[in-house]
């Protein structure tokens, strides 16, 4: 992840807001996690600090998070020390994961007291420290023993040390000159590896860019590198350091094609080109809520539903598979006229052949060139069944060529089916949702039905919106509900949407017979992009046409039709659209 010392930098100068507020409550809600609430000008502010190894942060946050009935041990500890406290001041080190958080208490006594809350934020060894004005640690969340660590302990009553800093550059304050004798006098390896040797507080991804910039997307390694590309190097790091210094940071959110959550950055990223989608949020704040919150989701689900993930997966591996091999021997099928031109260049010279001849040189007369061409021949057959041999497998070519082409295209409806699931199961967010895909799964005979887990459950109704002209607007939660929602829910004049050759779910304005206005038309394509696989692209085809035109061929799987009379509205997802639309 992508929350290093520059990204730090930047939620520094948005946690600004608080500088001045004070403090109204303290919780922990979890054992790595401790959430103070500020009072501020503009209302309350909840600061989230998590320790985690694996979502480590600290940000403003404005999800509710659910508080323990006991507070534990290190909870109390704060609201003794910093409670009603003032913060004045958020201090950095460099560019080092520690963000110090300065606060102006008053204690028992009536006196006026300094302390320092350290959010560390680095990895498995991210920790809350509470430090007094004389540098002592009073308590940590995580308490560092000997046990633990021989170089740096954090225990009650030590004086409290940051971690051991590397000799590095900080690109903030580094000179163009110091940029480049850094780059020169590196060691040998790929620039972006080098740039995380050489720069402090840079993350992989971030290396990443600004090599990708340099070179123009190639890989070279640091001996390699042309003035050229130390040129575009420095500017691309001044870039940076205007958008961190001016508050001007683009951030951005990047998942993959299947809507899984990879990264995160405070500028543009654009080394992934198409094989990664990207979405720019606001403020770092909402991009670390939505990256973690989306993600700790997605964990739950996949936790819930990790049987069906490992079902669809190697379904859809097991049918790929099979279609490359079948395609494959399509591919050889080909050929199969040149079985036919041999029986037919033998049986036309057959009197030019001898029984135990093992081939012969014929003219084929049927180019107008007349090449030349030898024929294998079976010696032990006479020359009539050689031709006969040649037609029967020129006919067997042609039946294998019929079934195969079936079976493929059998295949890619199969598979198309299983990604349109795995899509369902990818946006399912209730056991309901995935219950009934698990049902689903059964009826189709992936999964036995001894195998069903807990009680069946009853059929959630279709997510309805409605739009901004008053129209009711319904979206299938899987492939039977499209079934049912498509072929009996909708009338015949009701308009219905589906993104065009992308998996997805059907979508139904309910018209009452009348043409719906265009922004009606526009959101439910919105929405209709957006329950779907293509849900993170920028520019979704999504068709529409009347459900009357909408058909289900015989014995096609749940969720496959075919429809005509469609037309085409080409649009961006927008989640903000679809919340606002969407009925509670």
């Amino acid at each position: 992840m992508a929350l290093d010392g520059a990204f730090l930098y930047a939620l520094k100068q948005e946690l600004g807001i608080l500088i001045g507020a004070r403090i109204d409550k303290i919780h922990q809600p979890s054992r790595e996690e401790v959430v103070i609430n500020f009072r501020t000008v503009n209302g309350s502010k909840k600061l989230l600090i998590s320790v985690s190894a694996n979502s480590a942060r600290v940000h403003v946050t404005n999800n509710v998070i659910d508080n323990p009935t006991v507070p534990p041990r290190f909870c109390m500890l704060l609201r003794k020390h910093l409670g009603g406290g003032k913060l004045f001041d958020i201090r950095q080190v460099g560019l080092e994961r520690i963000l110090f958080f300065d606060f102006e208490c008053i204690n028992e006594l009536g006196d006026r007291v300094l302390f320092t809350l350290a959010a560390e934020i680095m990895g498995k060894y991210s920790n809350i420290v509470l430090i007094n004005e004389e540098g002592k640690v009073i308590d940590s969340i995580k308490r560092v023993g000997e046990d633990m660590s021989k170089e740096r302990l954090i225990l009650p009553g030590m004086t409290y040390e940051m971690p051991s800093r590397r000799e590095r550059l900080i690109f903030l304050t580094a000179s163009n000159e110091e940029i480049v004798d850094a780059v020169r006098n590196a060691r040998n390896a790929e620039l972006s590896k080098a740039l995380i040797n050489i720069f402090e507080g840079i993350s992989p991804i971030l290396a990443r860019e600004w090599s990708f910039y340099a070179t123009k997307g190639f890989d070279v390694n640091i001996e390699d590198i042309t003035q050229e590309m130390i040129d575009r190097l420095v500017f691309i790091i001044g870039q940076t350091k205007n958008s961190l210094l001016e508050m001007k940071n683009n951030y951005t959110i990047i998942k993959t094609k299947e809507g899984m959550l990879k990264d995160f950055s405070f500028i543009r990223i654009n080394q992934y080109g198409m094989l990664m989608y990207t979405m720019e949020m606001p403020s770092a704040f909402d991009a670390l809520d939505y990256f973690y919150t989306e993600r700790d989701n997605i964990a739950r689900l996949k936790q819930r539903a990790n049987d069906l993930f490992k079902l669809l997966v190697n379904t859809s591996e097991r049918i790929t598979k099979r279609i490359v091999n079948q395609k494959d021997e399509l591919e050889k099928c080909k050929d199969k006229d040149h079985l036919k031109l041999m029986g037919d260049l033998i049986s036309a010279n057959i009197y030019r052949i001898n029984k135990g001849d093992e081939s012969v040189l014929l003219e084929n007369f049927y180019d107008e060139n007349c090449p030349v061409i030898e024929i294998k021949l079976d010696k032990s057959l006479t020359p009539a069944k050689n031709a006969q041999k040649y037609y029967s497998e020129y006919r067997k070519a042609g039946t294998a060529e019929e079934k195969l082409t079936e079976q493929i295209r059998l295949g890619e409806e199969e598979l198309s089916y299983i990604d349109s699931v795995f899509d369902a199961l990818t946006r399912a967010s209730t056991e309901s949702e995935i219950n009934e895909l698990r049902l689903e799964l059964a009826e189709q005979g992936y999964i036995r039905f001894g195998k069903m887990k807990g009680k069946a459950s009853k059929a959630l109704p279709p997510l309805e919106f409605i739009s901004s002209d008053g129209y009711t607007i319904l979206v299938g939660r899987n492939n039977k509900q499209n079934d049912k929602l498509s072929m009996k829910m909708a009338g015949k004049m009701d308009l219905w949407l589906h993104t065009q050759n992308i998996t997805g779910s059907h979508v139904i304005i309910l018209t009452n017979g009348e043409m719906p206005p265009g922004r009606t038309i526009e959101e439910a394509a919105i929405i209709a992009a957006y329950h779907s696989k293509a849900r993170n692209s920028s520019q979704v085809p999504v068709d529409y046409t009347f459900a009357r035109y909408v058909k289900k061929p015989n014995g096609a799987k749940p969720g496959m039709v075919i429809f005509t009379n469609n037309k085409t509205v080409y649009i961006k997802p927008d989640e903000k659209v679809v919340e606002r639309l969407k009925v509670k």
